[in-house]
């Protein structure tokens, strides 16, 4: 039997590249940066598996482009990228890295909250730019504690959870929003309080996103959510650029309805240098790092990997986004190994 032709998309670390080729014929993009459209239409013609990032663009132009393929491996826990419902009809095994990397993102955060609530970057960029004249006073620059206050979690799935933990060392109020409630023994062991998605923008002085991108979250924090977070409050949003709308959260740093925000994601990435977000010192940003430690990235490789092996295996895969594949074209239909 041939070898599966699998081909991946971006130079990713071990031990992802060395695991696939022990059972398929790879062609690695050998580059940081994405391959064209035009490209990546190319390259999956005759390929049986695709291992992919988030930032390209699975279609069902691509699909068609591709008529052999079995399994769709994204290296992230987001799959907002891939058109799922039309892989599955197609019976194309779709999966993700979840788990991996819920504590670097849930580390990120707090990074985050702690750099623009005592004004961390601020605060460097000063003592770099020579402007550090006078060794202290009373008012120099002035954050805001965090110890005790209140922190308000929307999406409280793994990484709402590992960021609400965290929460506990700082003493603080946990309130939450979730479309699903946690159960009372989640809740007790959390230390968090259920409230509507208004109740929480109203009263926490910290919101936090952890919700994943689809049609209902889609500039989920607009004009209108902004407005209700008190003028002492941050945002910080370390799941998806367009969970929150720009252009509102720029007229609310402008017109400080918040007191400011830190962010790892946006709605266009890289970020324009000329978006306006980038013209305010209470503004924290990071260019989608939630991942990246070495020990996380590394995991992904590994996850990634092994998802598009076992399903050319024909084996389950150990996080399948799409079980109702199973039904259009079952494992041992896939099996090439």
């Amino acid at each position: 039997m041939p070898r599966p032709k699998v081909y991946v998309t971006r130079i990713i670390p071990p031990p992802g590249l060395e695991i696939l080729k022990e059972y398929c014929e790879v062609e690695l993009h050998n580059s940081i940066y994405p391959p064209s459209r035009e490209e990546l239409l190319k390259k999956v013609r005759d390929k049986d598996g695709l291992l992919c990032l988030l930032t390209d663009k699975i279609d069902s132009e691509l699909m068609d482009n591709a008529p052999n393929l079995r399994i769709i491996s994204t290296f992230s826990v987001g799959y907002d990228h891939i058109d799922v419902d039309e892989a599955t009809k197609r019976g194309i095994y779709v999966t993700n890295t979840p788990g991996v990397l819920t504590e670097a993102v849930a580390d990120l955060t707090w990074a985050l909250l702690l750099a623009v609530a005592r004004r961390i970057v601020e605060a460097d960029k000063y003592i770099r730019a020579g402007k550090w004249k006078v060794s202290w006073y009373p008012t120099m620059m002035l954050g805001t504690e965090v110890y005790g206050k209140i922190l308000g979690i929307i999406g409280m799935g793994r990484i709402g959870k590992a960021v609400a933990i965290r929460a506990k060392g700082f003493n603080m109020k946990i309130i939450y929003y979730d479309v699903k409630r946690l159960s009372p023994e989640e809740e007790k062991e959390l230390n968090a309080e259920y409230m509507s998605l208004e109740e929480v923008l109203k009263n926490a002085d910290f919101v936090s996103i952890h919700v994943p991108l689809t049609k209902e979250t889609y500039h989920m924090i607009g004009e209108k959510e902004l407005r209700m977070m008190k003028s002492t409050a941050y945002l910080i949003n370390t799941a998806r650029g367009p969970i929150v709308d720009e252009k509102a959260l720029v007229k609310a740093l402008k017109e400080k309805w918040i007191a400011g925000a830190a962010l790892d994601v946006f709605e266009k990435e890289p970020i324009d240098p000329n978006n306006p977000l980038l013209e305010f010192d209470n503004i924290v940003v990071v260019p989608h790092i939630g991942s990246a430690t070495m020990e996380t990235r590394s995991k992904m490789s590994e996850l990634s990997a092994k998802n598009l092996v076992m399903v050319l295996k024909g084996e389950m895969p150990i996080s399948l986004v799409n079980p109702e594949v199973m039904k259009v074209r079952p494992l041992d239909k896939v099996k090439m190994i």
